[in-house]
């Protein structure tokens, strides 16, 4: 007999858990669930509030530099040359949040063993 592996499903990404919260709640209501279903509603409803918020969040070039990991200056002038959205006003930029780029960070350092004492 063959034996079958178990499926690896990735987890949702924060931005695709209301659609997945909604589908949940709908599954729930065809089996008679109905507090469970308008739970996971309202939680799918708040989270698209929080992100679009988030999103809109406007930043300092300060502020936007330690998020994205690229320097004030840079972002100073991707702004002035209109590669990235002034959020702001002129003289004192802003970078709304959903527009930051992002550098690649490098992968995590392995971790140090530590030497076994005998």
């Amino acid at each position: 007999m063959k034996r079958r592996r178990p499926r690896i499903t990735e987890s949702p990404s924060v931005e695709a858990l209301p659609a997945a919260w909604r589908r949940q709640a709908k599954a729930l209501r065809r089996y008679g669930s109905e507090p469970p279903a308008v739970a996971l509603e309202r939680c799918a409803n708040e989270l698209e509030t929080t992100l679009v918020e988030r999103d809109e969040t406007t930043l300092s070039l300060v502020e936007a530099a330690r998020e994205s990991g690229y320097s004030a200056d840079h972002l100073g002038r991707l702004v002035r040359d209109g590669r990235i959205p002034n959020a702001g006003r002129p003289g004192a930029p802003r970078i709304a949040r959903v527009h930051l780029p992002r550098k690649a960070s490098a992968p995590p350092e392995p971790r140090q063993s530590f030497p076994i004492r005998r």
